[in-house]
């Protein structure tokens, strides 16, 4: 995401992937929109870019949307992207929320639900090398070059943590994302203990199955961290200030551990943070003063 007018290009985004590997962060991701209120630069093609120069860091999508890029081109997509980086992707999938882009692509919002439960097991049987048939989507013949892993990625299933959503990540997923700025510890750890029950339930291992907390923007600063809250990001995301601040870590070293503990303690098990400006020293600083405290 593009805040405070500051444009990536290829030699900032492969200085903040090596950044981030050198400091000991094991994986990057990117998130997905066509449409946004600020420049947002294409999250796979991003991912791309920085192939080579990350590492063995895992490359997640958190989240890609499957129906409004369509199933085929995305699962040609990532397993291109698996095959460049040697079997590193993981792709985390979601439906969004944003009804700008499901009509920049011709597809009515109304339909996002039934479209994303089918996009999905149609990805996977691209990734398979599967033919699949479904109400609106179809594939006819294996898409080559397959993934590096013979069932291709892993598929993390994005949901806020509505009971619905949950049972939808049960069926379809091989793990689930949650939004840090949509829960809270408490609302994590009851979904993680309803989706783990449903998991047994469906006679699945709830040890074979993973979380992460995604768009976990952070800023560390003792002095400047709520200007940053209010100033860049409450506005790009049309969220309130006080329940921005409440839930994502703004502030000192400590506020930023102790909101971070919380959720550890809830049973997350991997956290996607996001730096708001001053990203490079902003991973610095959260390696060096947060890390030592968790």
């Amino acid at each position: 995401m593009d805040f405070g007018g500051q444009r990536f290009g290829v030699e900032q985004l492969e200085m903040y992937a090596e950044t981030a590997t050198a400091l000991g962060f094991d994986a990057l991701s990117v998130n997905d929109h066509m449409v946004f209120a600020v420049p947002w630069l294409d999250g796979p093609t991003a991912l791309a870019s920085v192939v080579s120069c990350s590492g063995d860091a895992q490359l997640f999508t958190t989240v890609v949307n499957p129906v409004v890029r369509g199933p085929v081109a995305l699962a040609k997509t990532l397993a291109a992207l698996d095959v460049l980086s040697g079997g590193r992707v993981v792709a985390g999938l979601g439906p969004g929320s944003s009804e700008g882009d499901y009509a920049s692509v011709g597809i009515g919002f109304d339909e996002r639900w039934p479209r994303f439960e089918e996009s999905v097991r149609a990805v996977r049987a691209a990734f398979r090398g599967e033919t699949f048939g479904g109400r609106f989507y179809e594939i006819t013949g294996a898409l080559e070059p397959r993934p590096v892993r013979a069932e291709g990625p892993p598929l993390w299933i994005g949901s806020w943590g509505s009971e619905v959503g949950l049972r939808r990540a049960v069926r379809l997923g091989d793990g689930w994302l949650a939004s840090a700025y949509n829960t809270t510890p408490e609302r994590f750890a009851d979904s993680w203990r309803t989706l783990q029950h449903s998991l047994e339930d469906s006679g699945r291992d709830p040890g074979g199955f993973h979380n992460g907390l995604a768009t976990m923007w952070f800023h560390l600063d003792d002095r400047h961290a709520s200007n940053v809250l209010e100033d860049v990001l409450a506005p790009a995301m049309h969220r309130p200030v006080g329940e921005l601040r409440e839930r994502l870590p703004f502030g000192s070293a400590e506020v930023v551990a102790d909101k971070l503990r919380a959720f550890r303690e809830a049973g997350v098990e991997r956290v996607f943070l996001w730096p708001v400006t001053d990203e490079l020293e902003q991973l610095r600083r959260f390696a060096t003063q947060v890390v030592p405290l968790l």
